[in-house]
């Protein structure tokens, strides 16, 4: 979880706090002071992943002043790579926001109590996340060998420096096209620790998959609007960035498949240029190929089950859509009402 706003959903849904991690950049004092007062109540987050000495500096002084007992924490590491994705999703960059150096983790380290019986920051290891739709492994095994060398260096002095969080990264990618798998990644790990001295291996690895185990689960399902003729052929559709700004706002590619007549298979397919409503030139979902549509057809865009309705907005003052769920017997029942006005 990166807020508190996400972690209060996590407990919503029935998942205690001792499978749940705080994560993200942004941690504001109010998130850290929640995570404290859990640890007050005896419910402690399974860790809190630092971003910065100064949160660790700002953290530390918070659990000191509660009295609250000693907090799991893992430090961030940038691993400075370059990853094989969109530039919007590289955030294992060297230039990247996210993620310390080695150096600012020793301070974060330092300022947080080190690794001693009075220290209120208990040091558990190191976090990575080197970015979203991985088109190959390279990167990711650079920046997990970086992750576990730096693991063992704390290893040696601090012995509840245990853990490597992985991250994420496994693609989704349109049915195919070619892509390494979550078990291609895996392949990687053996050969990673083995390398790494024996008593300096951490004793726990952790993943964090997410998009690539739910983003197949969602459908947008929208409706045609208009059909020109320009230099290409255009199709304008009733969603746009506002049900899904992932192309909008970083390329993202996502499938658009024609829900037509019988009298339409086997279709023939046109490049068509497929665009949302909103009033913004970037509101745009990419060329796909599909057969001759015309205002009223319906068309359903794939892989929207992760970061589609979660970055979903009102701009235009246009309302949510409703969200249907669909079970395993094939009944519909209606998850989330559409917006108001």
């Amino acid at each position: 979880m990166v807020s508190r706003g996400e972690w209060a959903a996590a407990s919503r849904a029935g998942i205690p706090n001792e499978r749940i991690t705080l994560e993200g950049i942004g941690k504001t004092p109010a998130d850290l002071r929640a995570a404290v007062r859990a640890a007050i109540d005896g419910h402690p987050l399974r860790w809190v992943a630092i971003e910065s000495p100064e949160e660790a500096e700002a953290f530390a002084a918070i659990v000191r002043a509660s009295g609250a007992p000693p907090i799991d924490v893992l430090y961030r590491l940038n691993p400075d790579v370059v990853p094989e994705t969109l530039a919007g999703l590289a955030v294992g960059a060297g230039g990247s926001k996210f993620g310390m150096t080695e150096t600012e983790i020793s301070q974060a380290i330092e300022l947080g109590g080190g690794g001693g019986p009075d220290a209120r920051l208990r040091p558990r290891g190191i976090h990575l996340h080197v970015g979203s739709q991985l088109g190959a492994v390279d990167a990711w095994r650079e920046a997990v060998r970086r992750a576990l060398a730096v693991a063992a260096l704390w290893r040696g002095s601090i012995d509840t420096f245990d853990t490597v969080d992985v991250g994420g990264g496994f693609p989704v990618r349109p049915l195919g096209e070619a892509a390494p798998t979550a078990e291609r990644f895996a392949r990687e790990v053996p050969a990673l620790l083995e390398a790494i001295p024996a008593d300096r291996r951490p004793h726990r690895l952790a993943i964090e998959p997410g998009r690539a185990l739910v983003a197949r689960s969602g459908w947008l399902v929208a409706r045609v609007l208009h059909v020109r003729e320009r230099a290409d052929r255009q199709v304008v559709l009733d969603a746009g960035m506002t049900e899904l700004i992932r192309p909008a706002l970083y390329g993202a590619r996502h499938p658009i498949h024609a829900l037509g007549r019988r009298e339409r298979r086997p279709p023939d397919l046109t490049a068509t240029r497929v665009e949302g409503p909103i009033c913004e030139s970037t509101d745009s979902l990419g060329v796909h190929d599909l057969p001759e549509l015309r205002r009223g057809d319906l068309v359903a865009i794939a892989d929207a089950g992760a970061y589609a309705a979660s970055l979903g907005s009102t701009y235009n003052g246009r309302p949510r859509p409703p969200q249907v769920l669909l079970a395993a017997d094939g009944t519909l029942s209606l998850g989330r009402r559409r917006g108001s006005i």
